[in-house]
């Protein structure tokens, strides 16, 4: 019988459990996908310990993306076939059942790991940099939490659509990281870097600031903008930065708070052309997930510390076999 790891209570990574599971038979445009990577975000770890904005019902099974082949499909399905190789939405297990028409072929370019890394960490930078940000070729983009899942995608996307990117990172492994991505300069977190951006700007400041940190973070970024700035606020692993209100007016800036999965929930017309565009990007070689660390099924505990403790860089995938 296939496994998953199981949240019965809120709590630490160590709370879950390996649990058997018996397959169910598929309805009507449904797939079942052998899963054989699982992504880890961030926000499976806050999701478990019922600190996250959206709390699923328990019992549930972590984990919002995953990869794998196409097993067994229903006798309506046409757009997959047995075989495929498929980006699911899906946990921390060995199997899913889809809606057929959800699953998204992997990128010819990618392993299962990166298959199963990719959509929401470049689908959160994406619709940060270019749906809210409207990123335009040679601006400048400032990048926070630069080695971060998400934070290296938008130093990627960042790249793609033509900005000059400022990374920020704390270690020089990350810091290298962000430069083989396509970082045109690197800055080290936890230094003071408003002069070191206005100085890489001719004294203009960052157009795009891309956020995931908050707390003093975001207040010294909103002192190195430039006219019509937007800063788009991703999260805030070091608390909630006050907006000094009066930079904002003075440089006609914008505050945009992003939450991709919820956009796309109220509006799903959001999802496909955003996709579409990724998936293209990943085909030219454009992008691509860099997993630092690949654990089997029975780490989980293991790979959700590696986020916690910020020892990952780029992703972290749980492997079926």
């Amino acid at each position: 019988m296939p496994r998953a790891v199981i949240c019965r209570e809120l709590g630490e990574p160590e709370s879950l459990r390996l649990e058997e599971f018996e397959s169910k038979p598929l309805a009507s445009g449904q797939a079942r996908v052998a899963v054989r990577a699982a992504g880890l975000n961030y926000p499976d770890v806050l999701m478990v310990a019922g600190q996250y904005q959206h709390k699923p019902p328990l019992p549930f099974v972590p984990g919002m993306e995953a990869a794998g082949d196409v097993v067994e499909i229903a006798t309506d399905v046409t757009n997959v076939a047995v075989g495929d190789r498929v980006m699911v939405r899906g946990g921390f297990t060995e199997e899913v059942i889809a809606v057929a028409r959800e699953l998204k072929r992997m990128p010819s370019t990618f392993d299962y790991a990166q298959g199963a890394t990719f959509l929401a960490g470049h689908g959160t930078a994406y619709y940060g940099l270019i749906d809210r940000a409207q990123i335009k070729p040679g601006e400048t983009l400032l990048v926070h939490g630069a080695a971060g899942g998400v934070g290296l995608a938008a130093v990627e996307l960042g790249k793609a659509y033509g900005a000059t990117v400022v990374a920020v990172a704390s270690s020089e492994e990350k810091r290298a990281v962000a430069r083989a991505c396509g970082a045109n300069h690197v800055l080290v977190s936890g230094e003071p870097f408003r002069d070191k951006v206005k100085e890489l700007t001719g004294g203009r400041g960052a157009d795009v600031v891309f956020d995931p940190v908050g707390g003093k973070v975001f207040e010294e970024s909103v002192r190195c903008i430039n006219w019509g700035a937007r800063l788009v606020i991703v999260g805030f692993l070091q608390g909630v930065g006050m907006v000094p209100t009066n930079y904002v007016l003075i440089k006609n800036a914008s505050v945009l708070g992003i939450r991709a999965g919820e956009a796309v929930r109220r509006d799903p017309s959001l999802g496909p052309p955003r996709q579409r565009d990724l998936l293209r990007l990943a085909e030219e070689g454009k992008i691509s997930p860099n997993v630092s660390h690949r654990l089997p099924l029975e780490k989980w505990a293991e790979a959700m510390r590696l986020l916690i403790d910020r020892k990952a860089i780029g992703r972290v995938a749980l492997m079926m076999e």
